[in-house]
């Protein structure tokens, strides 16, 4: 049976997505979006794809699971309404606003027995993967040090619009970009269980808006009548109960030169480390082999992260199986989240919750 899959949002991210539903061996049977236009312009590159513009009317509906592409402030309440609809979830990062609505879509689920997975796509890149495999067979070691950056030169999303606007966003680039190396360098460590944070966060660029001149603009153009309310750039240090420790940088505009925003997941282990950048496909390893000290280049596979994704939510649904990365994995990175904006507002180091 072809899983019958409703997107709920037309923006770029459901668009994004909407591209890899077929090859993930689903059929794209819904869209739904409040802007009409933009619901019937996603809707008509696929057969019979109904459109709506609320999501109860997608909802009453026989599609099998849904695809949450919303502003972050919507994820919570759709996801909700979405399992206890009967529906699986695909949920795109952060999971919700904060803890506190993480664990309420979670309690849906226990409750429903629905399917909900995490949108964390940077798990599924190739040197992701690769790097995964190189860590579950033991050869970096036990890994003690992690350094997770994600910055753009000068490209803050939306300027004026949701992503700026902490109402509806949650914050700046550490819950947009942060969440997701934080999320990979987590995982690449064996996701032990965070204990304290300590952040500072900055916002630099958002008074006066139409002084701010950028190279290139995700959801843009901008709305200069609209609201900036949220960090620009944030750096934290996350405390893990195996001793591990995690440097994040998140910056959405980082003013130095682009050869020098080497991005990505650095890992220090006790037998060797590696660099992983899945924006590039780089997969560096570093490790004692015969010994001797050696770096391993590995040759890594053409593969679509985001159609691998949508492949594994359609075998858990099809399947009934628990999804991976999974709505606790979800809650845990937004755990430290709420710990690394709650230490900047502090001035201090705080304990995870």
């Amino acid at each position: 049976m072809t899983i019958r899959l409703g997107i709920i949002g037309a923006g770029g991210i459901g668009e994004l997505h909407a591209e890899h539903v077929e090859q993930a061996g689903m059929r794209l049977a819904a869209v739904c979006d409040m802007d009409k236009k933009r619901a019937d312009k996603l809707a008509a590159k696929y057969d019979d794809a109904a459109v709506f513009t609320a999501v109860d009317g997608l909802l009453k509906t026989d599609v099998d699971a849904v695809l949450v592409a919303l502003p972050n402030h919507l994820h919570r309440e759709v996801a909700v309404a979405a399992l206890r609809a009967g529906k699986d979830v695909f949920l795109e990062k952060p999971m919700a606003m904060n803890t506190a609505e993480c664990d309420a879509v979670l309690e849906v689920v226990k409750t429903t027995g629905r399917i909900l997975q995490m949108g964390f796509v940077c798990r599924w890149f190739a040197p992701s993967v690769a790097a995964k495999r190189f860590i579950d067979e033991g050869r970096l070691g036990q890994i003690y040090h992690a350094k997770a950056a994600f910055r753009r030169r000068r490209g803050i999303p939306g300027l004026g619009g949701w992503f700026t606007t902490k109402a509806k966003s949650g914050g700046g680039p550490l819950i947009d970009l942060g969440v997701h190396v934080l999320d990979l360098a987590w995982y690449l460590s064996g996701m032990p269980k965070p204990v304290r944070a300590s952040a500072a966060c900055y916002s630099e660029f958002g008074s006066p808006m139409e002084l701010y001149t950028y190279t290139d603009m995700w959801a843009g153009p901008p709305r200069l009548e609209g609201t900036f309310d949220v960090e620009d750039a944030a750096v934290g240090l996350i405390r893990f109960e195996n001793n591990l420790t995690i440097e994040l940088n998140a910056i959405w505009a980082a003013n130095i030169p682009p050869d020098t925003l080497k991005d990505g997941i650095i890992l220090l282990g006790d037998k060797g480390g590696c660099y992983v950048n899945h924006m590039t496909g780089e997969l560096r390893l570093v490790m004692e082999e015969c010994e001797h000290v050696v770096d391993i280049t590995p040759e890594l596979p053409e593969t679509t992260p985001w159609v691998a994704q949508l492949m594994h939510f359609a075998e858990c649904v099809a399947t009934r199986t628990p999804a991976d990365p999974s709505p606790e994995h979800g809650r845990t990175v937004q755990s430290i989240l709420d710990a690394l904006y709650r230490s900047s507002e502090a001035k201090r180091e705080v304990e995870v919750a």
